[in-house]
């Protein structure tokens, strides 16, 4: 039969047996309810007995998880697993609910605790780890329990087994108080107590740690002991550990297969360690020798192909010369052998694996070596990167397949291959250090040479079916594209030679790929030296008849730089290209007809002043008969989706077509925009229940606003029309976006607008607003998410750009309730918006509103912000409360403290007594009486000296730990639950 204990936890064991058992998915749902609320449970003081019930399946959460805890843990025929979860939720009462216990039974605690984590001091080490963590935390938060570290040790005994444990103990402690912040004590408290749990007891934590090492071989081989030293580093000093025998136990531990990698963790940490190398030099001259000479293990591990030992010598050499770099620039000759070390590990590494941790330390490097004041270690370490070049450019080659398939290098390992594409750009990031130190014209000189020398060994053998070794050719080909923008546009050595052996690459895809790319990254340089364009760009154009879809897609990335940098130079061939365009397009991706087509309207947009309407009809108007093909063929959502990326490519002429008009002349783009108005208004009538188009429309309105500003005066009659009809009857985000771009560009700063223009713009601003409001009355947020977002951006910048003319508006109210009411939403994006929003709104109630001008914020201005906030203050209060304690997403959570300190400086009295009413209609026994206490007589002591910016660390600290220890509760948060938004506007 059951012990009674046993029948006490039989409800947990229930649930968790229906959580990891094959029942239906209902169950498992009332199982994960039940346990969530049980690990979250608060004691009633009452009845002494929990808040959080439920009656599923028999699961009864009356059961004090406090006891039901160590009632699990002490049975002997509870499954490890049930174990674990107790351990577990034992870990979070006491992180987050300790206040629940009366502080005369923290003693008891103190005591089960000790003696349960004996009996686990063999494991399993999950529970083990555990508990330790159950021990730290109390031992925090315990702030009258002094003798921390002299209880735990006699308590646990001496045995290797109870050893293991102590370390563990001991590992965790530094962490969690480094975690501080989430548990329930004051900053001052918690610096008091770092003191006396990790600063005062350094020195005899590294004694201890002495002694167990000397303990017996394995001991100075098990991991834990060299976790333990990492977790303690940043309280013993690290002059001290170096001194010590443990150096020579962390080294020793590298020779064991079982503590090698947190050895290597250990290495390395003291190495961040020593990173004021001034104060630790010598340390470093300590420790120096003893790293180098481990260079002989790198040829052993290469050797043997031992990858992990391999990868773990490399991060040391690496790290070691990241931490030590200022020392290796400022003496160059003690400090060589470390970086011919980390050399040596990128050079032996023939699996790829490890290389890729020495790419921050030659970044380091670079960053010193380039300064003036070591241009000495420069000339010394010259040969050091110059051999780096070598190395990384092989790095750079495809892997021969083993199946001999030569179009899948990684014979269909797409993990790999994505992998070495990834380390392949990092690669070339090395590559633009190195030509920082020696120069880009020797770094193009080593890929010179490798064309060269696979031109001499294999062009002779090359077929158009078969390219030998066409991985030796393509990778120099690829290090020129990475090493591009290091390259000046003046370059007059190697690439004259090296630019026509580019365009006679054989035709094989990737390495004509590669030979296309790398042309595309010296355009500027081809302006400066236009003999080299027309071979180039004939190369280019020629790509489109390869059919290979890889290739022309880097064609058109190509073309694109090409017409982007030689524009100037291309410019008299409009009426060529244009033809080349409309001939290709058909046949390119979306992501290609758009690249082709910024670089086509590049040319365009050179062209002179007066052609430029005609140029715009040239090109664009073959774009609409498309469109208009297109839109009415388009039946299914693939045909609308073709519809809305063949309109970006319109947008795109707009974005890029800008020619210089003065003001009050006629604009000939605008005369083009005109023009195709009518055809953007049809597609959104026709299309105005599929966004996809709406929102292409939309980025064209807002293209040609921000492209040609107030030149657009003539467009704005119709477009208010269309963008009002269109939001009424869709309610679609995107035409408040565009709305958006009106604002800021016929803002009440903006350079010739007159006072009608900007009293239309605001009036059609308001019967968008009064559209959205009505919507909001409608329908509850949720329906609503992405357009709360684009209206509260809309806002944001009406705020900005019409203060004087929104503040005081019948609207301004109403808006200040619907801002209220989006907080009841839980997605980031229209969460942010709103809070952005409502924080800048706070401003205008101050002397320092947002606004870039130094104009002050009238005092009109400040009351009718202040009004509105005496009004639906404490709401908002409640509303950003709730949302920090139960639904915002962490995300939100900087931007809604930030609310809230806005208005504690605005307000601290009045806010003050907000924020106590607010936590007294928190659902019963989530706050205790005394919490609530001490958080207000905190709150009222930061506002009493002045430190209003404390008070959001506070409350952000308050709703953090509440929320990890609280679950929103079935039946609804009662007085703290939202009403419904109203508008009778």
């Amino acid at each position: 039969m059951a012990s009674d204990a046993e029948t006490g936890f039989a409800p947990v064991l229930a649930a968790l047996t229906a959580l990891h058992s094959n029942v239906d998915r209902s169950q498992k749902e009332v199982a994960h309810t039940y346990l969530e609320k049980f690990q979250k449970s608060v004691r009633d003081h009452s009845e002494n007995k929990l808040t959080a019930t439920s009656n599923d399946h028999g699961i009864n959460s009356q059961t004090e998880a406090w006891t039901t805890t160590f009632a699990i843990l002490q049975a002997t025929n509870t499954a490890v697993e049930a174990k674990l979860f107790a351990a577990t939720t034992l870990r979070g009462k006491i992180t987050y609910d300790l206040d629940q216990l009366p502080r005369e039974s923290l003693l008891a605690l103190r005591e089960s605790l000790l003696s349960v984590l004996s009996a686990y001091r063999s494991g399993p080490r999950p529970i083990r780890t555990q508990l330790c963590v159950c021990l730290a935390n109390l031992a925090i938060q315990m702030l009258e329990w002094k003798d921390v570290l002299e209880l735990v040790v006699s308590r646990l005994g001496d045995n290797p087994e109870s050893g293991a444990c102590i370390l563990e103990f001991l590992t965790v402690l530094p962490e969690e108080i480094i975690e501080g912040r989430k548990i329930t004590l004051t900053e001052e408290e918690l610096i008091t107590r770092i003191t006396e749990l990790l600063e005062n007891n350094a020195s005899q934590v590294l004694q201890l740690l002495i002694q167990y090492s000397q303990s017996s071989p394995s001991a100075a081989k098990n991991p834990q002991l060299m976790y333990c030293i990492t977790s303690w580093l940043r309280e013993v000093s690290v002059s001290d550990v170096v001194a010590s025998p443990l150096l020579d136990v962390i080294l020793d531990a590298l020779s064991s297969e079982a503590s090698f990698e947190s050895a290597v963790e250990c290495l390395c940490t003291i190495f961040k360690e020593t990173r004021e190398v001034d104060e630790y030099q010598p340390t470093i001259e300590r420790l120096f020798p003893r790293i180098v000479s481990l260079n002989p293990r790198i040829a052993e591990a290469a050797n043997s192909d031992d990858t992990d030992t391999y990868k773990g010598l490399t991060r040391i050499f690496a790290e070691a010369g990241e931490a030590w770099v200022v020392l290796i620039a400022r003496m160059p000759g003690s400090f060589r052998e470390l970086v011919e070390c980390v050399l040596e590990c990128a050079a032996r590494d023939q699996s790829r694996e490890a290389v890729s941790v020495t790419f921050n330390f030659w970044y380091e490097m670079k960053i010193y070596l380039v300064l003036e004041k070591y241009i000495e270690a420069r000339m010394q370490y010259a040969h050091v990167f110059a051999r780096l070049v070598d190395v990384m450019i092989k790095h750079l080659e495809f892997p021969v397949p083993e199946g001999g398939d030569d179009a899948d290098p990684f014979d269909g390992d797409k993990e790999q291959e994505e992998k070495f594409r990834e380390n392949r750009h990092l690669t070339g990031d090395v590559l633009k250090d190195c030509c920082e130190v020696i120069g880009a014209t020797e770094c193009l000189g080593k890929a010179y040479t490798l064309i060269q020398e696979w031109v001499a060994k294999y062009g002779s053998q090359v077929t158009d079916s078969k390219v030998p070794h066409w991985q030796g050719l393509e990778a120099p080909l690829f290090s020129l594209r990475a090493m591009g923008r290091m390259v000046d546009k003046n370059e007059n050595i190697i690439l004259p030679q090296l630019m026509p052996l580019l365009v006679q690459v054989p035709n094989h895809e990737k390495v004509r790929f590669a030979a296309i790319m790398a042309l595309g990254r010296y355009t500027e340089w081809t302006a400066e030296h236009p003999d080299f364009l027309e071979p180039q760009f004939n190369f280019i154009i020629s790509a489109f008849d390869t059919g290979s879809k890889e290739i022309m897609r880097a064609a058109a990335l190509a073309l694109k730089f090409f017409c982007q940098d030689c524009k100037e130079l291309l410019r008299n061939h409009v009426q060529q290209i244009q033809k080349f365009y409309d001939s290709v397009l058909d046949s390119l991706p979306p992501a290609s007809q758009e690249e082709i087509t910024e670089g086509v309207a590049n040319v365009v947009g050179v062209q002179p002043t007066e052609k430029i309407y005609d140029y715009l009809k040239f090109y664009c108007d073959p774009l609409l008969k498309r469109l208009m093909l297109k839109a009415h063929q388009a039946q299914d959502e693939k045909g609308k989706l073709d519809v809305a990326d063949h309109l970006q490519l319109i947008t795109l002429f707009i974005q890029f077509v800008l020619p210089k008009v003065e003001p009050e002349q006629p604009h000939p783009a605008v005369k083009y925009c005109q023009e195709i108005f009518p055809v953007l208004s049809a597609l959104v009538d026709s299309f105005l229940d599929f966004s996809p188009i709406c929102e292409r429309v939309c980025r064209c309105w807002r293209t040609m606003i921000f492209s040609y500003r107030t030149a657009t005066k003539p467009l704005l009659p119709a477009l208010a029309e269309k963008i009002s009809s269109s939001f009424a009857a869709s309610r679609q985000g995107c035409f408040l976006w565009t709305t958006d771009a009106l604002i800021r560009e016929y803002s009440e700063s903006a350079e010739f607008v007159d006072e009608g223009t900007l009293n239309a713009i605001y009036d059609f601003f308001e019967g968008l607003a009064v559209s959205m409001l009505r919507a909001l009355n409608d329908v509850p947020p949720g329906d609503l998410p992405d357009v709360i977002e684009d209206f509260f951006r809309l806002l944001t910048d009406a705020l900005l750009y019409y203060p004087h003319r929104m503040i005081p508006s019948p609207l301004f109210s109403p808006i200040f309730s619907a801002a209220i009411t989006a907080l009841t939403l839980q997605q980031v994006e229209p969460l942010t918006a709103t809070l952005h929003f409502v924080r800048d709104l706070l401003g205008y109630g101050g002397n320092n509103p947002p606004r870039s001008d130094s104009n002050p914020n009238p005092p009109e201005i400040q009351q009718a912000v202040q009004r509105v906030i005496l009004g639906e203050g404490e709401t908002l209060v409640q509303r950003i409360m709730t949302g920090m304690m139960f639904t915002f997403p962490k995300d939100c959570i900087p931007d809604a403290s930030g609310v809230l300190l806005e208005l504690v400086q605005l307000m601290p009295n009045q806010v003050n007594v907000w924020i106590a009413r607010t936590i007294q209609i928190l659902p019963a026994g989530t706050v205790s009486q005394a919490e609530a206490q001490r958080l207000m007589s905190q709150i009222n002591q930061r506002i009493g000296e002045g430190e209003i910016r404390k008070v959001r660390y506070l409350l952000q600290d308050f709703t953090n730990v509440y929320r990890r220890r609280n679950v929103a509760p079935r039946e609804g948060l009662g007085r703290l639950e939202p009403s419904r938004f109203r508008f009778s506007g």
